[in-house]
């Protein structure tokens, strides 16, 4: 059997699959003892004796106890997820049963994993840096295409790679610099100034790059703030009741019914939109009602989104102006959007296509043209740097190191401007260095690797 090369001497074990009753779970353990503990309880091959990456079928017995019929699957040191021996355990879904495995597991000597425990021991044993064990978290999570596409990405390298190469360049001229320092008294330069000057300008260009992608890469992993807005009775919550498909919202004909805010999320063309119906824009005498107008405005200002909607039948060209210089003042892409077409007069529709040619003309009430509006909201979130395959940071901690990053190397720039010594410019290169390793996990704390394993699922 293969020598584990893991430095845990502990064996741990939890469910991998969710909790609750299914056709069947699966149970892991890593460790290793993992192998021999099933072993111990496991009726039918020796599974001590067996190759790696093999199912064995047979049966879990406590004493004359039989548990449950299983499949163990082996998965023998280095050659698994963690590094260490794994054995995956398939049981039937009862909940019982699972429970009765993991106590019987413990009382072999297991002990409970805890949060992203086997993700945990893959990074520390070098299966992957903590950029893709993060990812690890991120693929798990996510629920659209974009979201999945994003986190296979980085599992998979293409944003530690990056990292990888910009420390790799930088490492070299911080050697170099770091010499000068043992020969000082010889007045000799081993790294060019001017070509470090050009790295780190070339450096700079890579990270800002970067930090600028965490706008859309925030986007892609927790969905695009959406309000719907509008003075009251014009539609709003139709239109999301009809984009939702499901009554979530009161539709009354009473002026600010909506109140408060209503949300919910719309998968559109792979891109996960989080839709919000807000209190009516208008002026009021209800102190409830003006509360949530207050706030709505105030939601406006934070989305990445608003869909301004109107009332053909209930409004005329001068308050749709008004509304759209309003919008307009906020920076906050906006679609204007035509509510009841059926109901619309002919000579604002006109007047709305000369003067506002971009409107989209809807009926959220018959559900008409709905598949132009979502085609308009896609258009307006750019995912084409995306698409062709650049690297996108959707991780806030990578964008906080990233920015520290970007902080050290104009400090060495500016170094190189003053013609400082070379132990200050050695220190801002190895501030440099510090921030990229954290991205990656080559500089790490257990603070730090708490922090992270801790948001996983038990199992993971």
């Amino acid at each position: 059997m293969s020598q584990v090369i893991s430095p845990h001497e502990d064996t741990i074990v939890a469910l991998a699959t969710p909790q609750g009753v299914g056709a069947i779970a699966v149970i892991r353990l890593s460790g290793p003892q993992s192998i021999q503990l099933v072993n111990n309880v496991f009726y039918g091959k020796d599974l001590e004796k067996q190759a790696g990456h093999t199912i064995h079928f047979g049966s879990l017995r406590e004493g004359e106890k039989v548990i449950d019929e299983v499949l163990v699957s082996l998965f023998l040191a280095p050659r698994s997820f963690t590094k260490e021996n794994v054995v995956e355990i398939s049981t039937h879904g009862s909940s019982y049963i699972v429970n009765q495995v993991i106590k019987l597991m413990i009382r072999q000597g297991a002990r409970p994993a805890k949060p992203g425990e086997f993700t945990q021991r893959a990074f520390l044993n070098g299966q992957f840096d903590l950029a893709q064990a993060e990812a690890v978290a991120d693929l798990i999570h996510s629920d659209s295409e974009a979201s999945h596409q994003a986190a296979m990405s980085q599992m998979r390298g293409g944003f530690s790679g990056e990292i990888t190469d910009l420390r790799a360049q930088l490492i070299h001229f911080a050697s170099m610099i770091e010499l000068e320092l043992d020969f000082t008294e010889e007045d000799v330069e081993f790294a060019s100034r001017e070509d470090l000057r050009n790295l780190v300008e070339k450096l700079l260009k890579v990270v800002e790059r970067l930090i600028d992608s965490f706008d859309l890469g925030n986007v892609i992993k927790n969905g695009v703030p959406t309000v719907i807005a509008g003075k009251p009775n014009a539609g709003k919550s139709t239109l999301l009741n009809a984009l939702l498909n499901e009554e979530k919202a009161i539709v009354s004909e009473i002026a600010g019914t909506t109140r408060d805010f209503i949300e919910d999320e719309i998968n559109i063309g792979g891109v996960i939109f989080r839709f919000i119906d807000t209190a009516g824009l208008r002026d009021t005498t209800d102190t409830i009602e003006a509360m949530g107008v207050s706030r709505t405005r105030e939601k406006m200002k934070s989305a990445s989104l608003i869909l301004y909607l109107f009332d053909l039948g209930d409004t005329d060209m001068i308050e749709i102006n008004r509304d759209i210089n309003l919008l307009e003042n906020l920076g906050v892409p906006f679609l204007k959007v035509a509510n009841k077409i059926d109901k619309g007069n002919k000579q604002l529709i006109n007047e709305l296509n000369r003067l506002h040619p971009d409107t989209i003309f809807i009926s959220a009430g018959k559900k008409k043209h709905l598949d132009l509006l979502k085609d308009k909201i896609l258009e307006l979130v750019n995912l084409d740097k995306f698409k062709t395959g650049n690297t996108v940071v959707t991780n806030i901690r990578h964008y906080d190191s990233l920015n520290r990053t970007r902080e050290s190397l104009l400090d060495v720039l500016t170094g190189l401007d003053q013609e400082v010594s070379n132990d200050f410019l050695a220190m801002d290169i190895r501030r440099s260095l510090h921030y990229l390793g954290e991205i990656t996990g080559e500089i790490t704390t257990d603070d730090l690797l708490a922090n992270i394993f801790s948001k996983f699922c038990i199992g993971k």
